[in-house]
């Protein structure tokens, strides 16, 4: 349904965008087109064709949606809908769904690339570290971020996007930050597969009991288009995996394509998004979003320090659990909210992980400063740590990409 509702929207005929109305609700005269009539119906509260098994409850009706955060529309009796104008054209758009596929294609190859057969054998063998990290990530970012969405009273529809934020597995920014920060790379690489592979269950899972703290939320959420997604992911992994295996030769050219990739698919995104408008989309910086993005990561790096600190995990490991915890696969979440949603839906928010991913990172990156201040004053600039194989060729392939 997500599929044919998007497929449709793409071709049907869309107002000329106006600046003056960015994010206001398309008004009475103004055609909405007919396969989107469902998401207009539910979102007015009218008993429209149903989203899910032949419920007529309206999903956004509450009136939390309605809120002024400076996401959600301007409301008015007049409004036939809560749907967005076009935020992008309909060519546009589908530019934006495929190259954000493709990014997403080409950094799970790249992952798969890093995982190495033995060591994920060597540590299922012996789950201690892998089982107290899985807790971690998906204990507290969740958790996390159920919290902050009902602490800072944000629209639903920006709850939803943080949540598929806090359930999603760790990436390959995990991995480089467990480098930086001289964590044990073993278990940061097991951590991200594992937490890759238990997505497809724990992901849905986790959303759909979170959800239920937001009474009309539930059947707004595109189960089958996420559960898709999990599932496409796993083929490029795979396939990372067997090259790893088998070509070990061509694992570092690979990896490095896969951090140049994600490095300019960023700012590409964000330039193709704002093209076509006067003016960015200032409103996804509102400050309860601003103080989410700033608080999600770093909530997850500590308590993922603490939680291996209170189970007596060696100092490597503990840092990297750190690391695995507050940092997402920010590629996943932006291709999930942008793809699986309705554009006239999501609205804006499809740029928010990005947000989130520039904030887990610079946080990252200031903790690692912090730890080689702190490491090179406790040793007097002597340096005893002697990375591994593993770690070695991590580091050969981001001083590559630098």
């Amino acid at each position: 349904m997500v599929k044919e509702i998007s497929s449709c929207f793409c071709e049907a005929t869309v107002p000329a965008y106006q600046p003056e109305k960015d994010y206001e609700a398309i008004s009475e005269n103004e055609a909405v087109p007919a396969c989107l009539a469902p998401w207009a119906n539910h979102l007015s509260g009218a008993n429209g064709p149903d989203l899910d098994m032949g419920s007529t409850e309206n999903p956004f009706s509450d009136s939390d949606f309605l809120g002024n955060d400076g996401f959600s529309p301007n409301l008015t009796a007049a409004n036939t809908s809560l749907l967005y104008p076009s935020f992008l054209s309909p060519v546009m758009d589908k530019t934006t769904n495929i190259i954000m596929i493709i990014v997403l294609f080409i950094m799970m190859v790249s992952l798969g690339c890093t995982m190495e057969v033995t060591k994920i054998k060597d540590h299922i063998l012996k789950p201690k570290g892998v089982a107290i990290a899985i807790l971690s990530q998906y204990g507290i970012m969740p958790l996390t971020a159920f919290c902050l969405t009902k602490g800072f009273q944000v629209t639903e529809i920006a709850a939803v996007v943080i949540l598929i934020y806090g359930c999603c597995p760790g990436g390959a920014l995990s991995n480089i930050m467990a480098l930086a920060i001289k964590g044990d790379m073993n278990l940061s690489i097991v951590m991200t597969t594992c937490s890759t592979l238990l997505a497809l269950a724990m992901m849905p899972l986790l959303l759909y009991l979170y959800c239920h703290g937001f009474s009309n939320v539930q059947k707004a959420v595109p189960y089958v288009g996420i559960i898709t997604s999990l599932v496409g992911i796993l083929i490029p992994c795979g396939a990372g995996i067997l090259i790893n295996y088998f070509r070990p030769q061509y694992t570092k050219i690979i990896t490095k394509v896969g951090l140049g990739v994600s490095m300019i698919s960023i700012p590409v995104i964000c330039v193709i998004s704002t093209v076509q408008k006067e003016s960015p989309p200032f409103n996804i910086f509102s400050p309860p979003l601003m103080a989410i993005a700033v608080l999600l990561p770093l909530i997850g790096y500590t308590f993922g320090y603490i939680i291996s600190w209170v189970f007596r995990l060696p100092q490597p490991e503990r840092r990297t659990v750190a690391m695995e915890t507050g940092c997402q696969n920010i590629q996943l979440c932006a291709t999930i909210v942008k793809v699986a949603f309705p554009p006239a839906v999501i609205g804006p928010m499809y740029l928010f992980p990005l947000v989130l991913g520039f904030s887990q990172l610079t946080e990252a990156v200031l903790l690692i400063v912090l730890f080689r201040c702190y490491h090179w004053f406790t040793t007097k600039g002597k340096d005893s740590y002697q990375p591994t194989s593993t770690e070695e060729k991590l580091k050969e392939i981001s001083e590559g990409t630098a």
